[in-house]
């Protein structure tokens, strides 16, 4: 991924409150529910294929004025070669930079500029996608910088621009695997899983000596190679005219020639001759794992489907054979996690069980044993069958809620099937799996068949790993000072130009502006206090729902820290005529999901269901509320299950300094310095009258907003709402008076010792303004060009595209109903912790007072176009009607803002980064190796930095 912060859709593959109040009516949700019928959809679209093999496919959706450009390369990690690994994924990097007609910054610096969604891209085994969202207006834009990206890139690939874009990917696999617990898992399994000469054999994104060995002629080659029309997949997918779009693909794209003849690789799955079993001392680690991998079959298969519900029947839910064993019975962990992984050439199917505290991993693989046995004796029902297909239609409809989800799916299609029409036949295909398709899957691929086990155990208890096992060949990096070269990646580079039938250095003109019309928003409110805001949208056949009860962790005690987490994750375990498994299996038939949850200030219960199952989720929903079970046996299961979560936090060095950064920036008094989920001490402690105590005095009608969005009617949502405004009875409950945070007079530097974290994790920053404050939304736009813009800020620019030193860094102002914070955060290569603080202190130290004209336009522009974007989603129609209840927000705001945003002059930016961004009162948390980093640091300027641990 070339960015840890935007989100991706992910489209491949593929609760309670109690006795004191009378009792609702029950409602047998799945008596109404045509179990076996999918809801019809069609998604339309035009595909043809230009002279040079470029396939081009397009889907007209008028919901919004957005579009998304898609363009796929049919390359992934499986067409390198060993010893030169990682090449797909580091062009996903390369392709963003720069390109002839582009210049420096390339896709990076036109987003910003047209309120894209921010051009991204990630790397798999077979494919390599770039890709965004712009307002349609910028359609033109796109498609003539993605056809830059084939034709007119790969001269500009200096010595100087390949040598820092290692670096960024290395600090990528320092972050997303060497400096996290189980980050080499899925590096020995395929190590084991496959022969030498695989093309799974290797990790995407490759070895760093791979990497660092890697030349730019060898890039070059690569490029040529694989990156040529007839190897890609162009998809536009949003509110455009096909005929002009058309012209564009062809004046853009035409007159890049066709690359060599792409031969497809031959299917490779494996057949593993003994099962192989690894175990690795994990530094980070602080629970054992146990993950096991089967073998199985490419994408397409026959089988695919049912393997795939194989994997949630054995493990998914209640009733599922492994938490009845693992859980439930022999409490050996609070979840086991299954799932199929499918590529183009083979495929595996994958379990985990992250064991409680100390707990043998033989023990483990007993029980999972004893799970596989009962499942092969109990089997499973029909109604087991269908909450599985039901909830895979459910997840399946969600993918395709964006246009830039169906964009990912229609090219999906297109490059490993040939058939983007498959868009609209794959809930029919989930639904067409019978039971024995499921146990002839079972027996086949799983039951006696060789496997890959992999204990990953803390560092020093190797006991605890499976017997038997061999130590895993594991290479990790040394930290050295000064390893990495200085480079200037901002060197022009010297070329001879491609060529091209007209000037495409001349970037094409907008179309016509896009109107933003915000959804309609339909309100209401209940006799006992509660607001109801809803949004009709019958784009997809889904709803989603929220409740947000106010509060939370503002009516918790110091001495019974986790208190509000644990009563929260008991709602979801049952209601008073269901057990947690009745609970459950009754959501499930319904293709929904409801989930109860602490969220800071507040608690929520979050809600996805098909629309035509609405009415049966909700009296669900009213039933968790109304009628919470106080089952001992659940809390005894939650609290084990948080206190596994409170160790596995203390194992992430991203958690350990956001609580670092909390303690220090409020008194122990204040909630907020508190983990919400509380402490092992404190957790054990809890009682179930202190759980019910909290639930019948903090949890209240008349402190709630529910939001509702998708393809229900105001009518239909009031009535599914009656019986929770009849029997849930409002109480007078005033909000505490919070203790003031502490004052920061000097910015001073705290060290949280890692003992060879291969990263330092910074949190830097201080209290500040709550959301509601009317400076809060103006604070954050003149935060973008320091750290907000993502590759369009300062600190991005400096500390990624110029030094190399992080994968990402972002600021910003950000916060709730009752609290705010401005912070920076980052992982750095840990080798120049010190270099990364200087310079960050450095840009924010000279932020307001260097603050340009060009800044102000470039922020100016992103924030009104990108407002066309602001609605697109349920998500983001959910988060809209939040802002409306809970911030007070005008149902217009956007329009609000796009006023506050064009008033805004370089002198009032100014003021907001000098007034709110307070440089000599931050508080500097770093996380990482202090043998080889701590030393240095107290020539920051920031004080003696103050050891934590």
């Amino acid at each position: 991924m070339k960015t840890i912060y935007t989100r991706v859709v992910a489209v491949f593959c593929l609760v309670t409150l109690n006795a004191c109040k009378p009792a609702p009516e029950v409602v047998e949700p799945t008596a109404n529910i045509d179990k076996p019928k999918a809801t019809a959809i069609n998604i339309a679209y035009e595909k043809f294929t230009l002279d040079n093999g470029l396939d081009v496919i397009f889907h007209v959706d008028r919901s919004d004025p957005v579009v998304a450009v898609s363009l796929t390369s049919h390359v992934g990690s499986a067409r390198e070669l060993p010893g030169r690994t990682g090449f797909a994924h580091l062009f996903e990097h390369l392709l963003f930079l720069e390109s002839e007609n582009l210049g420096k910054g390339g896709l990076d610096q036109l987003s910003a500029r047209i309120g894209g969604s921010g051009a991204n891209g990630f790397t798999s085994r077979d494919i390599t996608a770039y890709f965004q969202t712009v307002p349609n207006d910028a359609l033109e834009k796109m498609l003539w910088a993605e056809a830059d990206k084939l034709g007119w890139f790969i001269n500009t690939v200096t010595e100087p621009v390949l040598a820092k874009e290692k670096q960024v990917v290395k600090n990528e696999k320092r972050q997303s695997y060497d400096n996290r617990p189980y980050g080499h898992t899925q590096y020995v399994i395929s190590k084991n899983l496959y022969p030498q000469d695989h093309p799974y054999n290797w990790q995407v994104i490759g070895s760093l000596d791979d990497l660092q060995a890697a030349t730019l002629d060898d890039v070059k080659q690569f490029f040529k190679r694989w990156y040529v029309p007839n190897n890609v997949t162009l998809v536009v997918s949003g509110d455009f005219d096909t005929a002009q779009a058309k012209q564009w693909v062809n004046k853009y794209f035409d007159e890049i020639p066709r690359g060599e003849a792409v031969t497809p690789l031959p299917k490779t799955p494996v057949v593993l001759t003994e099962t192989k079993k690894r175990i690795h001392e994990d530094n980070f680690a602080k629970l054992p794992e146990l993950t096991l991998a089967w073998p199985t079959i490419p994408r397409g298969h026959k089988d695919s489907y049912a393997l795939n519900m194989l994997v949630e029947l054995l493990s998914e839910g209640k009733r599922a054979p492994f938490n009845k064993v693992l859980v439930d019975d022999k409490a050996l962990t609070s979840d086991v996690s299954a799932y199929h992984y499918q590529a183009e050439l083979a495929g595996q199917l994958m379990m985990s069980v992250r064991a409680f505290n100390d707990i043998d991993l033989d023990v483990v693989e007993k029980a999972i044993n004893e799970a596989f046995t009962k499942f092969e004796q109990d089997g499973f029902s029909t109604d087991d069958l269908n909450r599985i297909k039901a909830s895979m239609e459910t997840s399946y409809y969600q993918g395709l809620t964006s246009v830039l989800g169906k964009a990912f799916r229609l090219a999906d299609l297109n490059v490993f099937f040939d058939d983007p029409n498959r868009i609209n036949q794959i809930v029919a295909e989930m639904q067409s799996v019978t039971a024995d398709d499921i146990n002839r899957v079972y027996n086949t691929y799983v039951k006696g068949q060789h496997f890959v086990a992999t204990s990953f155990v803390p560092r020093g208890k190797p006991d605890l790993g499976l017997s038997g096992s061999i130590v895993a060949q594991v290479v990790e990096e040394k930290i050295v000072e000064g390893a990495e070269q200085n480079v200037d990646p901002s060197q022009q580079a010297s070329y001879e130009r491609t060529p091209s039938t007209f000037d495409r250095s001349i970037e094409p003109p907008y179309g016509e502006s896009p109107q933003l019309t915000p959804p309609a928003v339909w309100r209401d409110s209940m006799t006992n206090g509660i607001q109801v805001l809803g949004i009709q949208s019958n784009e997809v056949p889904l709803v989603s729902v929220n409740f947000t009860m106010d509060g939370g962790l503002l009516f918790e005690k110091a001495s019974e820290s986790g208190l509000v987490n644990v009563t929260a994750r008991l709602l979801n375990r049952g209601t008073r005529s269901k057990t947690p498994e009745q609970l459950e299996e009754a959501i499930n038939q319904l293709g929904a999901s409801i989930n109860i949850r602490l969220v800071n200030t507040s608690i929520e219960v979050n809600v996805d269901t098909l629309a035509r199952n609405y009415a049966a989720t909700m009296a669900l929903v009213t039933e968790m509320l109304l009628e919470p079970r106080w089952d001992d046996a659940e809390l005894a299961l939650v609290k084990q299950e948080v206190i596994s979560d409170i160790q596995q936090s203390e194992a992430s060095p991203i958690m350990l300094a956001n609580m670092a950064f909390a303690k220090q920036a409020y008194p122990a008094s204040h909630p907020l310095s508190r983990p919400s989920q509380g402490t092992e001490e404190s957790v054990t402690a809890l009682t179930m009258v202190q759980l019910k105590s909290y639930y019948e005095n903090y949890v209240v009608p008349n402190m709630t907003s529910v939001h509702v969005v998708g393809d229900v009617s105001k009518d239909a949502v009031m009535q599914s709402l009656a019986n929770i405004e009849k029997k849930w009875e409002s109480r007078a409950l005033t909000l505490p008076e919070l203790p003031a945070p502490i004052e920061i007079k000097t910015s001073q530097l705290y060290f949280y010792d890692v003992p060879g974290a291969k990263q330092s994790v910074l949190e830097i920053g201080h209290v500040s303004m709550n959301a509601t404050s009317d400076d809060f939304f103006v604070a954050n736009v003149a935060n973008y060009s320091l750290g907000g813009g993502g590759f369009a800020s300062q600190l991005m620019q400096q500390l990624r595209e110029t030094k190399g030193y992080t994968y990402g860094i972002r600021s910003r102002f950000y916060g709730g109903k009752h609290w705010g914070r401005y912070t920076i955060s980052t992982s750095v290569r840990s080798n120049v912790t010190f270099e990364s603080l200087q310079e960050i202190k450095h840009i924010v130290e000279n932020y307001a007072a260097n603050y340009t004209d060009r800044e102000l336009a470039t922020t100016q522009s992103y924030y009104v176009k990108s407002y066309a974007r602001e609605f697109e989603t349920m998500d983001a129609k959910i988060d809209m009607l939040q802002s409306i209840s809970q911030l007070s927000y005008r149902s217009d705001y956007a329009n609000q803002h796009i006023q506050q945003v064009q008033a805004l002059t370089v002198d009032s930016v100014k003021q907001l980064a000098t007034q709110f961004i307070k440089p000599q009162n931050m508080i500097y948390v770093v996380v990482g190796d202090a043998e080889t980093q701590l030393e240095k640091l107290s020539r920051l300027g920031l004080g003696e930095p103050i050891k934590l641990n």
